[in-house]
């Protein structure tokens, strides 16, 4: 027995026998994962770096405001002033264009003196004339019309206006119709002045012709002109 161990001595050294520590393992085991994982970090800041600096050129049709002034391109600066200036003068042309539609509605239609209302009392005062009315039949038949087109609708809101200014500066509006009752049918044609520093329009004239029958002067400034002058006594106007 004694003389089997120096034979296992010699078949297996003691050196042989030694195992390997603990951090020995781990320092092996580790060592290629720790050495990837630092490749992999250094290569996700380097994809960042380049993502971050690389980016579509700003130009006028592109650009919406995210990129920074002071990260553009002297190019891309010229590229947004363009577009700052074009979206600028779009605005101006929106508030010019509102303002002259403005203007329009309030002088046609909404104006006490505009076309639409002078049109609205011409059209009243022939309902309430004893020969408009004699002519044309019931009153509350009588409707008025445009000029003749296709459309009703058309024919409906195409009342013939027109605007005029005379050296002296005072406004003058035309207006024509045409009128359909039970009876017959007529054109009126109305004239309406309107001098500076008056807020009102006065009547020049206003009339209405029926095919085969004399006309019928409802209003007429030039008639009245006349006594007008007969009223003054001494330059005072009596009447």
């Amino acid at each position: 027995m004694a003389a089997a161990f120096p034979r296992l001595a010699r078949a297996c050294p003691v050196d042989a026998l030694v195992l390997p520590s603990r951090s020995a393992t781990r320092l092996t085991a580790c060592t290629p994962a720790a050495s990837c994982r630092r490749y992999a970090t250094q290569g996700g800041l380097g994809g960042a770096s380049k993502s971050s600096s690389t980016r579509r050129q700003i130009t006028v049709a592109n650009d919406d405001g995210r990129v920074r002034w002071g990260d553009l391109t002297a190019g891309e600066k010229v590229a947004r002033s363009t577009q700052q200036s074009f979206n600028f003068l779009v605005v101006i042309a929106g508030i010019l264009a509102t303002g002259a539609v403005s203007y329009v509605i309030y002088s046609e239609v909404l104006s006490p003196e505009g076309t639409t209302n002078q049109y609205h009392r011409a059209l009243r005062k022939i309902k309430e004339d004893p020969k408009c009315v004699e002519l044309l039949g019931d009153p509350k038949k009588i409707v008025a019309r445009g000029e003749q087109f296709h459309s009703r609708m058309a024919r409906a809101w195409s009342i013939t206006s027109k605007k005029e200014k005379d050296r002296a500066g005072n406004d003058h509006l035309y207006v024509r119709f045409y009128v359909d009752g039970p009876l017959n049918h007529g054109t009126v044609n109305l004239h309406m002045v309107q001098k500076p520093g008056e807020s009102e329009a006065q009547y020049q004239s206003l009339t209405l012709d029926i095919p085969g029958h004399k006309r019928i002067v409802l209003e007429d400034a030039d008639a009245w002109a006349p006594l007008k002058k007969k009223s003054k006594f001494f330059g005072v106007r009596w009447w």
